[in-house]
């Protein structure tokens, strides 16, 4: 493990209340709850300890029975943000953790890759905090409010890692060309994520229903790294079919054997 990494730290926060999908984290996908396919997949990306931030103590029984490591945080916290930020000041008090991942626990399918990948823009940009966009040309991605648009100002020389601009619902940029597709995978220095879950939400957080728009409002850069692919995430019954379907057909992994 590379010396910047072993100091990385991947949050997942999970709670049992879901409007569209109750009990989302224990839904049985191909035999193991989702929660814990997650956790595996984190694990697979090796770029840190991997903690789930649980609302609810079935959730870390779960993640326990399967080897993982949990943590119970208050359950009437308003965010996942909020969750991993109480997270990471009881599991961490010593404060060794620099670089926190904010990862969701409804990505089952997730490449592990991708974890690595939201890290680069903070060693290469130098920014407190970065995320992932996909590109794609896709016209209904490109009008529904529930796919977030991020701006970037792209790298010219390294053209997959930009500085974010905005996110917004809206189809933005206006003109030819594709939209960045935003993922809502997130990586913080340490003192960023403190400085951000301490902030008031924002005006046009609150307006767009979009957390991160706090974080540019208060004058903190966003670094984004674009990737090949938008990891699918289960919000809905028919996301969970489409999901059981994906691993249903995946081949075993080896700790599924």
């Amino acid at each position: 493990m590379e010396p910047s990494l072993s100091q990385t730290l991947v949050l997942i926060p999970a709670r049992m209340k879901a409007s569209r999908l109750p009990d989302k984290p224990l839904a049985d996908i191909a035999g193991t709850p989702m929660i814990v396919h997650v956790l595996r997949r984190a694990t697979e990306a090796a770029i840190g300890r991997v903690v789930v931030a649980c609302a609810e103590p079935v959730i870390a029984e779960v993640v326990r029975a399967a080897g993982g490591e949990a943590v119970l945080t208050d359950p009437d916290l308003p965010s996942g943000t909020d969750r991993i930020r109480q997270a990471l000041s009881e599991i961490d008090p010593e404060r060794r953790a620099e670089r926190i991942v904010n990862l969701q626990g409804d990505l089952p399918t997730l490449d592990p890759r991708v974890l690595a990948q939201v890290l680069e823009p903070l060693d290469r940009l130098g920014v407190p905090m970065a995320t992932l966009a996909c590109a794609t040309d896709d016209p209904r991605e490109k009008v529904d409010p529930n796919v977030v648009k991020a701006v970037v100002s792209l790298d010219p020389d390294e053209p997959r890692i930009g500085r974010a601009l905005y996110f917004t619902r809206a189809t933005c940029p206006s003109g030819d060309g594709p939209i960045l597709h935003h993922i809502g995978i997130y990586a913080f220095e340490r003192t960023a994520l403190e400085r951000f879950a301490d902030l008031p939400p924002s005006p046009l957080e609150q307006r767009e229903r979009l957390e991160q728009l706090r974080a540019l409002e208060n004058g903190m850069a966003i670094g984004v790294r674009l990737v090949d692919t938008v990891p699918f995430g289960v919000d809905t019954p028919y996301d969970l079919d489409r999901a059981r379907q994906i691993l249903s057909l995946a081949r075993p992994r080896t700790e599924d054997r």
